[in-house]
């Protein structure tokens, strides 16, 4: 075969798997927005593969296309949530004053998925489920949520910088548990956390990473 057109019908090869790729990124992207949008109208915890089919406008085929299960594509809602919320923290601690205060903006803005209605609604189906996804998908899960702490242990290294990376994630993954436990608590219980237990939270955490809370203000 000729080079040119060797190398022309590489280019046509390549172009159609590219449009392929961006078709189906587009229509996984509509999925995961048409499911969050049936957890938002219906508050359903477990919502079944006959109402996403339904919602979306999927055949099962077309379903499995993208996701070998329900559970897979839960994952995929529950590592989406997660990033978004990372993209939101980071927002936050960049806007803080100082490093102990990005620790707190960290905090405080864990807390608030409880405190905002949509938030929640969007989030409380992956908390109920999380324990069984962890089971599922242990990697991903763990990748998932070090995208969390790794974040929290950055501050707090700029706080305490001679503190070994050890202890610095060790203590951040404390914090990790303290505040998205309280974080379950209130979205299991659709309750939202008062200005008063929010600040107790804070103030907890940050005498245990060795922060004043007057300091991370």
């Amino acid at each position: 075969m000729p080079r040119l057109t060797e190398t022309l019908a590489r280019r046509a090869v390549e172009r159609s798997y590219a449009d392929r790729e961006t078709e189906y990124a587009q229509e996984m992207h509509r999925i995961m927005e048409a499911t969050y949008e049936f957890i938002e109208q219906t508050g359903s915890l477990e919502p079944s593969l006959r109402d996403i089919l339904e919602h979306t406008g999927l055949s099962t085929q077309g379903f499995y296309r993208y996701f070998r299960s329900k559970d897979e594509l839960m994952l995929v809602l529950l590592d989406d949530g997660r990033r978004r919320l990372v993209e939101y923290l980071s927002s936050r601690m960049e806007a803080a004053s100082s490093p102990p205060a990005r620790v707190r903006a960290w905090i405080e803005g864990v807390l608030a998925q409880a405190s905002s209605p949509r938030a929640a609604t969007r989030t409380r189906p992956f908390v109920a489920n999380e324990d069984r996804l962890s089971e599922l998908f242990p990697d991903e899960q763990r990748e998932s949520v070090d995208l969390l702490v790794d974040l929290l242990a950055e501050a707090l290294s700029t706080v305490h910088p001679t503190a070994s990376k050890s202890r610095t994630r060790r203590d951040a993954m404390a914090v990790y548990r303290l505040v998205f436990g309280t974080l379950h608590s209130h979205l299991i219980r659709r309750t939202r956390p008062s200005p008063s237990e929010i600040e107790h939270v804070v103030r907890f955490a940050l005498l245990g990473v060795g922060i004043s809370p007057e300091e991370g203000r």
